[in-house]
């Protein structure tokens, strides 16, 4: 009973650039922004916080300058963005507050972008603004476990249908700390080695992964998600597959274990794994 789940999901990742001298120039462009956005640019927008000056924005900011797109600047710096813009001014330095109040008055004082990076060429200045992702704390799995479990023992009380088929009710199962440690390596082998699949690199099934560790099984299901930010979302999705649905509903299962991992290469979302077992009594 080997299913597969997959969403599309935007990597999360907050990046702090340590404090660094900033240069003169560099001052001078960060000392105007703050003015324009505490004022309200003289007064005529809302006031907005002050930036925070970021120095992976300001390898962002040259690479925009030799033509780069705003996006692909951000990303190849290394600063995951969630949104940025960017602002390109000419002239001396001494005039650059009065050259963003009167071009780029709603962008620096967005208070949507709290970080901020320049580049400098000749009389030509690169100001980038940007907010980055930021990945929201999460409780201790054992506790997401038990939201998953009283998910998903409130759908099998009651019934569903999935997809074609129509389930009726079927008996409460209960957690396994045994099948959630097992639960959890799945999901830290596929975040650590950017895969997504049932059967491991090393060829082992899911059945293979539960008996390597004692577990005396009858029949083993799981159901794997790449995405989901929230343990409502994983169990949601995996009832909105038919194939998914109808492990969770399987009357024969008694016991489940439950556990996510974050993605350490390429993928950098969640990897979600859980196990439905029959023990053999």
């Amino acid at each position: 009973m080997n299913r597969v789940s997959h969403w599309r999901v935007l990597s999360l990742l907050f990046l702090v650039s340590a404090p660094l001298a900033i240069a003169p120039a560099r001052a001078d462009t960060l000392s105007a922004v703050q003015v324009l956005r505490e004022g309200g640019c003289g007064g005529i927008l809302p006031a907005a916080q002050p930036v925070h000056h970021v120095q992976l924005l300001d390898r962002a900011a040259e690479q925009w300058a030799g033509g780069v797109s705003l996006e692909a600047a951000a990303k190849r710096s290394g600063y995951e963005a969630h949104s940025v813009a960017g602002v390109h001014i000419s002239g001396a330095e001494s005039s650059t507050i009065q050259l963003l109040r009167h071009s780029a008055c709603r962008t620096v004082t967005s208070r949507a972008l709290q970080d901020i990076g320049f580049y400098r060429r000749g009389l030509d200045t690169w100001v980038l603004l940007a907010s980055a992702y930021v990945v929201p704390a999460r409780p201790r799995t054992p506790v997401l476990a038990e939201q998953a479990l009283r998910l998903v023992n409130e759908v099998r009380a009651r019934g569903t249908r999935c997809g074609e088929r129509s389930f009726g009710p079927a008996p409460p199962i209960r957690l396994s700390e045994i099948l959630a440690s097992v639960a959890l390596g799945h999901a830290s082998d596929m975040a650590e080695h950017n895969y997504f699949e049932h059967v491991d690199p090393a060829g082992r099934s899911p059945a293979d992964r539960v008996r390597a560790v004692g577990y005396r099984e009858k029949l083993v299901g799981e159901n794997i998600a790449y995405g989901p930010q929230s343990v409502e979302e994983v169990v949601q999705g995996w009832l909105h597959s038919p194939d998914h649905c109808e492990n969770i509903m399987d009357p024969r299962f008694a016991e489940m274990g439950l556990a996510y991992a974050s993605g350490q290469s390429a993928r950098r979302g969640l990897f979600w794994v859980q196990l439905l077992a029959a023990p053999r009594v």
